[in-house]
């Protein structure tokens, strides 16, 4: 069964292996040991009898949310651990009485799209050439809501 719970410094390794297997540009531990210290960030994985199937990172940026480092295992894909996830940050974020976040995500990742908008964000905009490798527009997406 899959929990989401918070980041520790323990997961740091394997949420870095699996940023290698999801992204071009991954994040590396001592990036996540770094970040699960500061009072402002989140960050939470989906461990499934203690394998991590998924992580995510919520920042509270000046009062506003920003959602980063999501990824799911290429295995563990359509089981649901993304929404899971996201759930979970959303759910900080009303702990946080945050009602706006934003996130990018990859313009052709349209699995991961259709998720965002499935909790609510909308495209707002573009960063154009924001990834390498390879390079590739992000869509800015929003969920603005006066109760999250």
């Amino acid at each position: 069964m899959v929990i989401v719970r918070e980041m520790t410094g323990e997961d740091a390794d394997r949420a870095s292996e699996l940023e290698e297997l999801v992204f071009s540009m991954p994040w590396k531990s001592s990036d996540f040991l770094e970040m699960i210290e500061k009072t402002y960030a989140h960050y939470y994985v989906a461990d499934d009898a203690g394998e991590i199937a998924g992580i995510i990172g919520l920042r509270d940026v000046a009062g506003e949310g920003e959602i980063s480092n999501v990824a799911v295992h290429p295995d563990r894909r359509r089981e649901g651990i993304g929404s899971l996830l996201l759930k979970r940050a959303l759910d900080k974020c009303r702990e946080l009485s945050i009602t706006d976040v934003t996130l990018e995500v990859r313009a052709s990742n349209e699995a991961a799209v259709r998720l965002y908008e499935s909790f609510g964000f909308k495209s707002e905009g573009i960063r154009p050439g924001f990834y390498e490798k390879p390079a590739e527009d992000a869509l800015i997406m929003w969920k603005r809501d006066k109760v999250i």
